[in-house]
């Protein structure tokens, strides 16, 4: 498989670009998808765990070898207690940051290194591997569709899903298409955290905070442009 060595931040992260019109999806709450999927990946590793209702990492000195996870590993250690929750939105655009670094870095993203106002340095972001994400896309589908049952797909692979209509990504499912396999989706929530019923509550409290995420995104847009218009 193409996407296999990507970690779920990752793939989400490639996820909301579609890939017809060369840009990003969602772009007003990505920052905490991308932090949902880091947070899930390190609690299915075993590297994160649930302290009644705290994120502890098992060991100060554990690192996976992804500089994304290992930069969220450090700074959950460095900083002061939090629930799940509150550490999908907390400086969740670090998170972000370094998911577009690493990207561009392996040549899945291409970045341009732009002045804002002939002043101010900024970097804006290609999508350099179509074919990557339209791979990676229709695996997905697949998982959120069928015909694999449930209790056979991955929990990584049930996570992505979960998380990624929870974001109400339009470059991966239509809110009719959400609607539709309503039920499965709650079932990869489950599978997402099939390891332990510690994990399960992980996965929900997550997912969660991502609907609560993309909820508050749509209401402010939406403000926003009513505001504009009048």
């Amino acid at each position: 498989m193409p996407n296999g060595p990507l970690s779920l931040p990752a793939r989400l992260y490639l996820l909301a670009w579609d890939t017809t019109k060369g840009r990003l999806t969602g772009s007003t709450h990505l920052h905490h998808l991308v932090r949902a999927g880091a947070l899930t990946e390190l609690a299915q590793r075993g590297l994160l765990f649930d302290d009644d209702g705290i994120v502890t990492p098992v060991d100060a000195d554990s690192r996976t070898g992804d500089v994304v996870l290992d930069g969220l590993l450090e700074l959950v250690s460095e900083s002061l207690p939090r629930g799940w929750k509150q550490w999908v939105t907390c400086r969740a655009r670090v998170t972000l940051d370094a998911v577009r670094a690493q990207l561009a870095a392996e040549g899945y993203l291409r970045a341009q290194r732009k002045r804002v106002f002939g002043i101010f340095p900024s970097v804006e972001y290609e999508l350099d591997r179509v074919p990557v994400v339209d791979a990676l896309r229709a695996d997905a589908r697949e998982v959120l569709e069928g015909p694999v049952p449930v209790a056979d797909v991955g929990d990584r692979e049930a996570a992505l899903v979960a998380l990624a209509t929870a974001a109400e990504l339009r470059t991966f499912a239509s809110s009719k298409e959400r609607r539709l396999h309503r039920v499965r989706i709650d079932q990869l929530t489950e599978r997402g955290g099939a390891a332990a019923p510690a994990l399960r509550k992980v996965i929900q409290d997550v997912r969660t905070a991502v609907v609560v995420a993309a909820t508050t995104a749509a209401s402010t847009t939406a403000a926003t442009t009513a505001t504009t218009s009048t």
